[in-house]
């Protein structure tokens, strides 16, 4: 499952156990990872990771301390998402621990990513690769439920760089998706910016589907400049 390949991609040098409990809480308050969710063994997390199973097992603790996860011991038994994280998610809210400044930060990677990722494919992808990301974005239109539509549109920027054939790109939005998913997913529960993201999606394959460069690029920018705009003003909302 995609959410889980960013959820759970290897975590940079610094400060391992406290990126590990921040990028597991944001996706337990943003509902990627679901309530009654059973958690990777620790063995797996800590292979997924790339991280020391000490690590895993102190982020796991902390989790636990914070009641977002529980476990259960016996043969069926593991870690997994508490049912009642209503209280932690009033005081916790990823939105609380980021400003404005890095939204704008984070949609300037995030905008260089997907304009160059736009730019190389209208160069390099094939007609699958145009049919695969078409469907793609089909799919997210189908999709009804904040979790579907995130993982969809993760799906749709994972493909889109894939597609520009550099695995340098490719590994940097998965590496910022790590970041995304979350906000974006909370921007998912407004059944008004569904269709809005559709809009945005379409442009940018049309262009792709016309082999235009430039018309391509414009409409990459567009299209994470409303996300960020989106990020923003919900941000505003909450203060």
């Amino acid at each position: 499952m995609i959410t889980h390949t960013v959820i759970f991609a290897p975590i940079g040098e610094a400060s391992r156990t406290e990126q590990i409990t921040q990028r597991l809480s944001n996706a337990i308050i943003s509902g990627l990872l679901e309530k009654g969710e059973q958690l990777p063994n620790e063995s797996e997390l800590a292979r997924m990771m790339g991280v020391s199973h000490i690590t895993i097992r102190d982020a796991l603790n902390t989790l636990r301390n914070k009641s977002l996860i529980y476990t259960v011991r016996g043969r069926n038994g593991g870690s997994f998402i508490s049912d009642n994280i209503e209280d932690y998610i009033t005081y916790f809210h990823p939105f609380n621990n980021v400003s404005s400044d890095f939204l704008a930060d984070l949609g300037e990677m995030q905008s260089a990513l997907i304009i160059h990722s736009a730019r190389l494919s209208v160069r390099r992808m094939t007609e699958e690769d145009l049919a695969l990301l078409n469907n793609l974005v089909e799919t997210l239109a189908k999709s009804d439920t904040p979790q579907l539509k995130t993982q969809s549109d993760m799906r749709c920027l994972l493909t889109l760089a894939a597609n520009s054939q550099s695995s340098r790109l490719a590994g940097q939005e998965l590496i910022i998706l790590t970041e995304w998913a979350p906000l974006i997913s909370l921007l998912y529960k407004d059944d008004k910016f569904h269709p809005a993201s559709l809009f945005h999606y379409k442009q940018l394959i049309n262009a792709l589907m016309m082999r235009d460069e430039s018309l391509a690029t414009t409409q990459a920018h567009a299209l994470i400049e409303f996300f960020i705009s989106s990020l923003i003003e919900y941000k505003m909302r909450l203060s």
